[in-house]
């Protein structure tokens, strides 16, 4: 994992100032549908960081996408691209908004199992994070 250094009057963020919390994901129906990921990703950075992408065994396809509901209350999903995370920012990844979408999955994502998914950032460094999966009908962490 690369890390940056602070430099003599330079703001620096890094994988160490990424705080992920509630990661959750729900059990899939085999591996024909995508699965998804979500939890909240905190900068405690005196930088922005910038998500560019995701890594995970159990997907050949990991983005994040964004969910939509247009005028007519049509609800569309499409790749979020690079997602900038202000110092001292969040950014939640959860049903409806900005979430993992899991797509060409491996294997099913199983009830009471885990997999980690590893966020990729603008500067080269990478945060492992253990996702658990939740039943399918699961609404949250609590759950």
């Amino acid at each position: 994992m690369a890390t940056l250094t602070a430099m003599a009057g330079l703001a620096s963020a890094g994988p160490e100032d990424i705080v992920v919390g509630d990661p959750w994901s729900r059990a899939s129906i085999g591996t024909s549908r995508p699965g998804v990921a979500y939890m909240t990703i905190r900068n405690t950075g005196d930088s922005a960081m910038t998500l560019t992408g995701l890594r995970t065994e159990v997907a050949a396809m990991p983005q994040v996408h964004r969910t939509a509901t247009d005028d007519s209350g049509v609800s569309s999903m499409a790749p979020a691209g690079d997602i900038e995370i202000a110092p001292a920012g969040t950014v939640a990844l959860e049903p409806g908004s900005l979430h993992a979408m899991l797509m060409k999955l491996n294997r099913p994502l199983i009830e009471a199992e885990s997999y980690s998914l590893i966020l990729i950032f603008g500067d080269g460094s990478e945060v492992a994070v253990t996702v658990p999966v939740l039943g399918v009908g699961a609404r949250g962490p609590e759950e």
